[in-house]
């Protein structure tokens, strides 16, 4: 497995790729840490969960990082001027915080539009800056090459967060806590073309506008990850993230 893992490193070579990460939002649900700091530099373990995401990108090979910052992002900077990162080129674009437009908080479509001209390759990452997850990302890639369409989001079955009772008619017969969802849903980890940006128009929401068009392109393709994956929404979350560090279950 290792001879793989570094033979696609030495493959990643033969072109550029750039890894962008969505680091911009307030993280309104974790306001107990968020108004200290933003939400991308709360630690799971003994670094931040950004660090977490970069490192598994570059466990891959790839070194090529656009961070898209807003709120108290001197302060994502400055954490990377103190803890510089060898052989890894990381630029951090303030994307803004407040959208001079609407008044409202930048959304992650506008922000994506904003660092265009930082890429250099056609193809590139982009990953929400809270989610952990043991993806294959040689394998999100090829899949992605192979289908030839302007996205690929990887698709998880995260655990439901209520338990589930087992009926039989109005008979309780077991108590299910918390087991995977049956539907899939968006986990990040996704791969763009360029073209993406023909599909951003002002004032758009990601998900909510520009991939439905997409969607109806027949344009975006969801690659299935049953492995580790884990979002930091809530202060709950941040609890379990590094208690599941601790025990050496978080799978990155």
């Amino acid at each position: 497995m290792m001879n793989e893992h570094n033979s696609f490193k030495e493959k990643l070579s033969e072109f550029y790729m750039e890894c962008v990460i969505l680091c911009g939002g307030k993280g309104a649900r974790l306001k107990e840490l968020t108004e200290e700091i933003p939400k991308s530099l709360i630690k799971i373990g003994d670094k931040p969960i950004l660090l977490h995401l970069i490192e598994r990108y570059s466990n891959y090979g790839f070194k090529s990082f656009i961070l898209c910052v807003g709120y108290k992002g001197e302060m994502i900077k400055k954490y990377f001027e103190e803890h510089p990162q060898e052989d890894l080129d990381i630029q951090i674009i303030d994307t803004g915080n407040i959208s001079e437009e609407t008044g409202e908080f930048v959304l992650k479509a506008e922000r994506l539009k904003k660092i265009k001209n930082y890429l250099k390759g056609d193809t590139f990452f982009v990953s929400y800056g809270d989610d952990l997850a043991d993806v294959d990302l040689e394998e999100l890639l090829k899949f992605h090459k192979k289908n030839g369409k302007i996205g690929t989001i990887t698709a998880v079955h995260p655990n439901n967060p209520y338990g589930i009772l087992g009926l039989k008619g109005d008979l309780i017969e077991k108590f299910i806590e918390k087991p995977p969802m049956i539907e899939w849903v968006n986990g990040g980890y996704m791969v763009l073309h360029k073209k993406i940006f023909d599909y951003i128009k002002k004032g758009q929401e990601l998900e909510n506008e520009v991939f439905r068009k997409l969607v109806i392109d027949k344009e975006l393709c969801a690659f299935k990850h049953s492995g580790f994956w884990k979002s930091m929404n809530t202060f709950k979350d941040v609890k379990e993230l590094n208690e599941l560090w601790r025990k050496g279950n978080a799978k990155l």
